[in-house]
């Protein structure tokens, strides 16, 4: 049986795993656009390379803790993958807005 310590690793590795998965497709995107929408996808998509290498840390950080000290860093994992989510919701909107 899983510990919540495993579960939410799996959840959070999930997550990262479809947002890799769309970030791929945004950055197809990206190259085929015209050069005055390349400008600001690149930056959206810098954004959330930010944003995901300190989600990543947090999750490397949970990872690695051991026995209850997990919870303690799981707080400041969920605000990175937070401000992950919201980066990532705003590329979203950007790129689904330049496909029109």
């Amino acid at each position: 049986m899983a510990t919540k310590r495993e579960e939410y690793i799996t959840k959070l590795k999930t997550q990262l795993d479809q947002w890799n998965a769309e970030m791929a497709k945004w950055e197809g995107q990206a190259a085929e656009a015209q050069a005055s929408m390349r400008a600001e996808y690149e930056k959206q998509l810098a954004a959330i390379r930010q944003r995901q290498d300190q989600a990543k840390e947090h999750l490397r950080k949970v990872q690695a803790a051991s026995g209850d000290a997990w919870m303690e860093l799981a707080r400041g994992a969920d605000e990175a993958w937070a401000a992950m989510r919201k980066a990532f919701e705003k590329a979203s909107a950007q790129f689904t807005q330049g496909k029109k």
